[in-house]
């Protein structure tokens, strides 16, 4: 990889680590970003390994940096970094299947990860919040993956798509992650 192709990647790495953390900060002001039922604006941009792969570790330390401040501490910063990094992942693997030049399934890998991954953490916690092994039960994950999977659905379709339609239509955008 040449300097600036280098200076490039790590560039949109750090544009998209900031605005994942800024954005996860907003929905956290709103009560939004954690917990079971999470709605973190974020997540739209949970598309953009199908566009450029500086997402993928810029989605990654975005996401670690955001569960710095979540309320499950450590549990969050190792499950939910590990959801959004094999997410983003999955989804720059996915990046060739388009319709009409849209990743179509982008979406797909944040929703699943996360509802799985986030939805076990959730499931492990007890009233008090203290996450423990023992705490777990099917009934709760199914709960926890269905909660965090709803809102993953909501906001990577809602939000993603526009923001994946946004991108393969702007000639700017096209030449900056491509």
């Amino acid at each position: 990889m040449k300097s600036s192709a280098k200076t490039r990647f790590l560039a949109q790495s750090a544009m998209i680590c900031a605005l994942y953390a800024v954005l996860t900060y907003c929905a956290a002001s709103l009560n939004l970003a954690y917990g079971p039922v999470q709605f973190r604006f974020s997540e739209a941009l949970t598309v953009l390994p199908a566009f450029t792969p500086a997402a993928v570790p810029g989605l990654a330390l975005g996401c670690f940096l955001s569960n710095l401040a979540s309320p499950l501490g450590i549990v969050d910063w190792v499950f939910g970094t590990a959801a959004t990094l094999l997410a983003a992942l999955s989804t720059r693997a996915l990046s060739g299947l388009r319709v009409k030049g849209l990743p179509v399934l982008a979406p797909l890998p944040p929703i699943a990860f996360n509802a799985l991954i986030v939805g076990f953490e959730v499931s492990c916690l007890s009233e008090a919040g203290a996450f423990a092994w023992s705490n777990f039960s099917l009934p709760a994950f199914a709960a926890g993956a269905l909660s965090v999977g709803l809102g993953q659905l909501v906001v990577c379709t809602v939000l993603g798509y526009p923001l994946m339609l946004a991108l393969q239509k702007t000639p700017l955008a096209q030449r900056m992650l491509g």
